[in-house]
Parts: structure tokens; C-alpha cells; sequence
């Protein structure tokens, strides 16, 4: 009896370990926005993969906001004026673009109510995300990290 639970035992295993590495490879899945500016945490982040092939961020929670614990993009322009911020989607259209590397889309920044091309990229075997918001060229803009969220 012990030596069918042992094999069973390493290939469940292995099987959790292969499906926590495929979850790393692609910036799908719970992410925690980190301000540049300040190095702490600004919201959760939730990033999905579309019918389509493109990735969609969405909003899940405000962590601190200047507005208080339920801000709205007051700044931004036509359907998201004044709109929640939680369930806002900020980031939409990006594509797979290499390995690692994830282009071609926009991404919202709801203080400032402005909307940027981004870039994004998986660093630190897939625990980190580089977000690259820019206007034009990607050396003319500014990159926030992410945090994969494991609970």
C-alpha cells in the first residue's frame, strides 16, 4: 500500500508544480499595482485573457487613492467620467509579443484620466510585471512594477 502512495504522491505533485509554472508564463491571473513614485501599493489588478487573444486589466480594488476609499475617474473623458474606479476596465488590446513580452494594447492611468500605449513584461520568473505605460515611443514613459498576488 505504501508504495502506491508514495508515486501517487510525487506525480500529484508534479502536477501542481507544472500548473503553478504554466500560471507564471503569461502576466494573466491577480496582480498588485505598485506606485512608482512611492514604492507602495496602489490596487489589485486583475488581468484576463479575452476571446479574442488580447489581455484586459480590471480594477478589483483601490488600496490607497488621494480620493479616499471609493474613487472615481473624475478626470477621465465620455463613459468613464465620474465612473467608479473599481470595476473600471484600465488596460485593454495587448497582445502577446515574444516571449515575456506583451504589446499593441492601452492602459488607463484613472488619476490622471489620460490613456498610453503599454508594454508589458515578465520578470523574476513571472512574479513580476514590468508595465510600461509611453506616448510614441517606449523610451518616453514611465513603468510601474506589479506584483503577482498568490492567495
Amino acid at each position: 500500500m505504501r508504495k502506491l502512495i508514495v508515486p501517487g504522491l510525487l506525480v500529484f505533485g508534479l502536477l501542481l508544480a507544472a500548473q503553478a509554472y504554466a500560471a507564471d508564463t503569461t502576466p494573466v491571473g491577480t496582480w498588485t499595482q505598485v506606485d512608482d513614485a512611492t514604492g507602495k501599493p496602489k490596487s489589485i489588478i486583475e488581468i484576463t485573457e479575452q476571446t479574442d487573444g488580447t489581455l484586459q486589466g480590471v480594477v478589483k480594488q483601490v488600496i490607497f487613492s488621494t480620493q479616499g476609499p471609493n474613487p472615481v475617474c473624475d478626470k477621465c473623458e465620455g463613459e468613464r467620467h465620474n465612473q467608479p474606479v473599481v470595476g473600471m476596465t484600465i488596460m485593454w488590446g495587448v497582445k502577446a509579443d515574444g516571449d515575456n513580452n506583451w504589446d499593441g494594447g492601452q492602459i488607463l492611468d484613472p488619476a490622471k484620466g489620460k490613456i498610453y500605449k503599454v508594454k508589458l513584461s515578465l520578470e523574476d520568473n513571472g512574479q513580476k510585471l514590468d508595465v510600461r505605460g509611453y506616448i510614441g515611443m517606449p523610451m518616453l514613459g514611465r513603468t510601474q512594477t506589479w506584483i503577482r498576488k498568490t492567495d
